[in-house]
């Protein structure tokens, strides 16, 4: 039987706990240094079909239909007028039961969690050396010692564990941008709402069928003293900036907001231990503006997952090529959201109407990700 370390009981570290899970020969503990997971907001995520066709695998078409929502459009629409663009049917790269998913983040935890047994995960842990032999030798606080035959380092953006093994500061780049983020009120739509802005975006969309949306913007942003985007100072002048420029009324509809920098990383870099691998965000943090976080999580641990069950050696090559194809469609979409000229925002636009009825376009921008 292999002993299997998870570090982080984020989305990419509990759903390859859950395909671990389906297989005797596997025993694995999670390590997370938070003293609980948070299962109460109601913040959002979008998942596209090519995480939804791996999450269906261990049951995720079985959940309740009342907690998430599937879109079929994606609305664009000017910030400064709140006149709609376009659109275009997001549904149209869904199939069988494959669908494009919004919901909240701790719908899916909740989900994730549910095979797992508590006593898997080992909260309040933190690594704080390894020794390599035969076995991986993780050495915790407290002196709590544990040999492992793997190491999956799913910690995220600030992986601690990642500048332990690489032994150096693997700080993730600030992106020169603030994310605010918050649940509206009185809202109606039944898609996903796109506006553009000058240096910011925001996107609004359903996370239930129970009129729950979340709210997301990514605001252009010189970096602050780190303990200014807590203050609530802070949050309520951000907040109000945003609402001068826009058409749309937020005003006093934005609640539970929160505001957090937005870090990406530059370069993917890698063990030279063959034991040990990097899932998520700890691996590569892609920019906020192409929704593929959550998804590229998913993917990322069933490629590492098949790995092992193969005893193949590409999953770095492989992620590789996938993430920078996804890298640059995020940094070109955050281009093109945040455009200030009037004239290349009203280029832009045509550009846009066009190429949301191209079916090549749409095939080879969206659909070799959402599908491949």
């Amino acid at each position: 039987m292999k002993k299997i370390a998870i570090i982080g009981a984020g989305i990419s570290g509990l759903f390859f706990a859950n395909l671990l899970n389906q297989n005797s020969e596997y025993d694995f503990t999670i390590f997370e240094k938070k003293i609980s997971l948070n299962l109460d907001d109601g913040y959002g995520i979008q998942l596209s079909v090519n995480s939804i066709k791996l999450l269906n695998q261990i049951g995720f078409n079985e959940i309740d239909k009342n907690k998430i929502y599937n879109p079929k459009k994606i609305f664009f629409i000017n910030a400064q007028d709140n006149k709609k663009i376009c659109d275009f049917e997001i549904s149209k790269f869904n199939y069988d039961k494959n669908q494009y998913t919004t919901l909240k983040r701790s719908t899916l935890l909740k989900f994730l969690l549910e095979k797992i047994s508590k006593n898997k995960i080992k909260f309040s842990t933190n690594l704080k050396n390894i020794s390599y032999g035969k076995k991986l030798t993780l050495h915790f606080d407290e002196n709590y010692v544990e040999e492992f035959d793997y190491l999956i380092v799913s910690d995220g953006v600030f992986s601690n564990t990642k500048s332990i093994i690489l032994k150096k500061d693997c700080k993730p780049k600030y992106f020169n941008s603030l994310a605010l983020r918050a649940n509206i009120v009185d809202y109606q739509s039944k898609g996903i709402s796109l506006y553009f802005g000058s240096n910011f975006h925001f996107v609004i969309y359903p996370v239930s069928q129970n009129n729950e949306f979340n709210f997301i913007s990514v605001i252009k942003k010189e970096l602050l003293d780190i303990n200014t985007y807590t203050d609530q100072d802070f949050l309520q002048s951000t907040a109000e900036e945003l609402y001068k420029k826009t058409k749309i009324d937020l005003n006093g509809k934005l609640t539970n907001i929160k505001s957090f920098p937005v870090y990406v990383s530059d370069k993917i870099e890698i063990s030279e231990n063959k034991n040990i691998y990097f899932l998520g965000d700890a691996l590569f943090a892609l920019p906020p503006s192409f929704a593929q976080g959550a998804s590229q999580s998913i993917e990322s641990s069933k490629e590492l997952y098949e790995q092992m069950e193969n005893n193949g050696s590409n999953y770095y090559e492989k992620r590789t090529k996938r993430l920078n194809s996804i890298n640059w469609r995020s940094r070109l979409n955050y281009f093109s959201f945040h455009l200030s000229n009037p004239v290349f925002s009203l280029f832009r636009n045509s550009i846009l109407k066009f190429l949301v009825k191209n079916n090549n376009f749409l095939k080879n921008y969206l659909g070799k990700i959402y599908k491949d």
